[in-house]
């Protein structure tokens, strides 16, 4: 027997007429996909080292192809990657792409400046990085790359005017003297020829406004010591920059994968130059961060890159920054 709505209290009837209208609202709200929010935050992380503040830029990222790794089996690689949780389904994996910026109140000073258009779209971040960490690319006032590869030179240029207007570019002799030599660019192979003509392209602006300089043994800016870490390049160089007792260790490329050479510090990669002495370095930069309890801070680490290393068995153990607010200071 059916009820009719029409017989029940007035009050009753309202209760159940809201009721059921909160029920198909609701469910037509339930319906309703909630759009994924794809955006991530700007690429930038602040930290304090003594009265200095350092600034880790991402760039973007690139890939590294499994095969490139050398002097590791195939399974132990697998077993590394498994156990860092990093997606070895496919033949490469991600590296990211990082730069780091210095203000030390008299200067602001780059290290590294990413790959800009060089390695495609999922790169060339890092000045945009910059603009969104309160910084304009006219406040740099220097630039010091650990090595000419593209993905360290390139976003020196756009569209073949510098970007960095009033900042001096600085590289190793060395670096220099290999990368910008148009005699070892025709001996080179034709894969290593596009190298050596990214960067001659990144650096001839500077050089062309006098903003271009190499150096030796020493840089004009005494709060940084020079750490040579050649064999990955023939003048890749390391950045030590210490205030009030604390002091970083910008490396450049001594790490490319941190699943694998902290670990097997003896596996080195087929974009080395000289392979052993990238060994050689990385051990030798690795054992003085550990000795010195030196923060640490790479280009291919995964972003910020920085963090410390401890002694692990016949390896290393990365450990990474924890996030932290800057402490406003007086």
């Amino acid at each position: 027997m059916g009820v009719s709505y029409m017989h029940l209290p007035t009050t009753l009837f309202n209760r159940v007429f809201c009721a059921v209208c909160i029920c198909f609202a609701f469910n037509a709200w339930a319906k309703e996909d909630i759009p994924l929010q794809t955006n991530q935050v700007p690429g930038y992380y602040r930290m304090m080292l003594g009265d200095y503040e350092v600034t880790a830029l991402y760039d973007g990222y690139t890939t590294i192809g499994n095969k490139l790794l050398k002097n590791i089996t195939t399974k132990d690689l697998k077993k590394l990657l498994q156990q860092a949780f990093i997606d070895n389904s496919n033949t490469e994996v991600k590296t990211a792409i990082n730069g780091f910026l210095i203000n030390t109140k008299d200067q602001l000073i780059l290290v590294d400046t990413g790959a800009s258009n060089c390695f495609g779209e999922n790169s060339g971040k890092l000045e945009d990085n910059l603009k969104a960490a309160g910084y304009s690319p006219d406040q740099v006032t220097v630039i010091l790359l650990t090595h000419l590869h593209p993905d360290h030179a390139c976003g020196l240029v756009k569209d073949g005017k510098r970007v960095f207007q009033n900042a001096m570019l600085y590289v190793n002799q060395a670096e220099a003297g290999y990368w910008l030599n148009h005699k070892l660019e025709e001996a080179a192979t034709e894969d290593k020829k596009n190298i050596f003509k990214l960067a001659q392209s990144a650096v001839a602006p500077y050089q062309a406004a006098n903003k271009f300089k190499t150096f030796t043994d020493q840089l004009p800016i005494t709060t940084i010591k020079l750490m040579a870490s050649t064999g990955h390049t023939p003048g890749h160089m390391s950045y030590l920059v210490s205030s009030k007792g604390q002091s970083l260790l910008i490396m450049g490329d001594i790490i490319h994968s941190h699943a694998v050479q902290f670990r097997y510090p003896d596996v080195a990669i087929d974009y080395d130059s000289n392979p052993k002495q990238a060994i050689a370095s990385r051990k030798k930069l690795l054992t003085y961060a550990v000795r010195n309890k030196l923060w640490l801070a790479g280009a291919h680490l995964p972003f910020p890159g920085i963090g410390h290393v401890i002694k692990e068995g016949n390896g290393y153990e990365w450990i990474p920054i924890e996030y932290s607010p800057i402490e406003a200071t007086k």
